[in-house]
């Protein structure tokens, strides 16, 4: 008999889930369909590219990280691999700003955290103290225990204040638009919490680490696949979603649609859509935000209400294009971090037209920043024109840009970063086994479970589809 799966989510995740089970069921032969429900009128989730006056505009997440093979694997997969695009080499510098001037981030940071001694000894980013306490890492004994604990704490306990104040949580709090002192350690970068059980000190772990072979790329590959750190596609990042659903075509998809409940029948499942329809399901891939999936199962799963501790945050962006007479800066970099306790609106700047070679049209400089972070969300409560008027005023003060932009493109995205807490994976590990035993055949992925980034949320995907299809009744699939 025919089998129904339904996804629940048009993000990247939901996308990847729903093609990794088509693909697996076809090549089994196993006769099953695969509905996908989208609350908004456009599949692609977060990742969004505007098109403008020969700029390329990302107005979600920019780039990927290389070295995560999920990502390059699916992008081969779709025949995308000859649109990958490296950062540019000659922009290789970032900054940080510290007491209103940008710093270099020194030699030999890795994560924000400093494995090289001399270039250490001559930032201006640290005082002497700051220094000192910083090297006490490679003599502080480790941990015991195996327990969770804040990154933020966790920083703090083996480099000190400064090196977390103006190092490490503007890159790594950056990435979660959070507070190092509430986000989990294992959830975001259990690599440290290893390097220190094995290395005793964080610094000489991840000196070990960088000593260890390169993974062995992938064939077929273009160069810039293994020279570049950062990688995006010729054309925007919409590109891998627009190839994700042309994948899909045959498959039913509705957007516009809110999934309002999720109920037991038997041994299938019900969904109720805010249209009024009714579908059957044998099992359901729920790749929505931790909130939208603790209100679906809250009558079914009370551990369900676990989800609701996983806060999410409002962020924006505005990408500001420019004629490049018109801005003095030497744009010699990526971009700069902007420390919380600097106060400013914007939390980062990107020097996209300098990373990207591809964004922006010859002549032309397009800028893009980032506002809110977790504790920082009065600009919810402004309106747009305001916002612009505040971001234009700090680019004045920090880069010295007079002149009216070209444009300048807005992009919200209301509650888009989750907020790890500590003790998220057990807690997540106890809600999986609990809606295993009470709801067999659902299963969540998404970046509010197992990662943010791009190749996360496909390998979420794709690990969903594999355990959907062995639900079914299959044989698990050989990785």
């Amino acid at each position: 008999m025919s089998k129904t799966i339904a996804v629940i989510g048009g993000g990247i995740s939901g996308l990847s889930a729903a093609y990794y089970a088509r693909k697996w069921l076809r090549e089994r032969r196993i006769d099953a369909e695969i509905t996908i429900i989208e609350q908004a009128d456009r599949l692609g989730g977060k990742i969004r590219t505007l098109r403008r006056d020969g700029f390329t505009i990302e107005q979600g997440p920019d780039s990927f990280i290389a070295r995560k093979a999920a990502v390059l694997e699916l992008t081969k997969e779709l025949g995308l691999e000859h649109l990958l695009v490296g950062t540019n080499p000659l922009a290789k510098k970032n900054y940080i700003l510290h007491r209103g001037r940008f710093h270099p981030m020194p030699p030999g940071l890795m994560l924000g955290i400093p494995t090289q001694m001399w270039p250490m000894v001559k930032t201006g980013l640290l005082s002497p103290a700051g220094k000192l306490r910083a090297a006490l890492d490679l003599l502080l004994p480790a941990k015991r225990g195996s327990e969770d604990e804040a990154l933020g704490g966790f920083i703090r306990r083996r480099l000190g204040r400064e090196v977390l104040e103006n190092m490490t949580e503007p890159l790594l709090a950056g990435i979660y638009a959070g507070d190092t002192a509430e986000l989990s350690l294992k959830a975001t970068f259990p690599q440290f919490m290893e390097m220190e059980q094995r290395h005793r000190s964080l610094i000489l772990g991840l000196l070990a680490s960088k000593k260890q072979p390169p993974p062995k790329p992938l064939a077929g590959l273009p160069k810039a696949a293994s020279s570049s750190m950062f990688l995006t596609l010729q054309g925007g990042l919409t590109v891998l979603t627009d190839a994700l659903a042309d994948a899909l075509q045959g498959e039913r998809v509705i957007t516009g649609q809110a999934v309002t409940g999720l109920n037991k029948r038997a041994d299938r499942y019900e969904l109720e859509l805010s249209g009024g329809e009714r579908l059957e399901a044998d099992g359901v891939i729920v790749a929505t935000p931790a909130f939208a999936a603790a209100s679906l199962l809250h009558e079914q799963l009370p551990a369900s209400a676990s989800l609701e501790q996983i806060r999410y945050v409002s962020v924006a962006n505005l990408a500001f294009a420019y004629r490049r007479e018109e801005v003095a800066h030497d744009l010699n970099g990526s971009g700069v971090l902007i420390p919380r306790g600097e106060g400013r609106m914007i939390t980062a700047i990107t020097w996209t037209s300098s990373k990207w070679l591809h964004a922006a049209p010859e002549g032309r400089v397009l800028l893009r920043t980032y506002i809110g972070r977790l504790g920082d969300q009065a600009w919810t409560g402004l309106q747009e024109p305001e916002v612009r008027r505040r971001v234009a005023a700090e680019l004045e003060d920090l880069m010295g840009i007079q002149a009216e932009p070209l444009f300048c493109e807005m992009s919200a995205l209301p509650e888009s970063m989750p907020q790890y807490p500590v003790g998220h994976m057990e807690r997540l590990q106890a809600l999986r086994g609990e809606l295993e035993r009470t709801m067999p055949g659902v299963l969540l992925c998404g970046a509010g479970y197992g990662g943010v980034g791009i190749p996360d949320c496909i390998r979420q995907g794709k690990e969903a589809a594999e355990a959907m299809l062995t639900w079914l009744g299959d044989e698990p699939i050989c990785k």
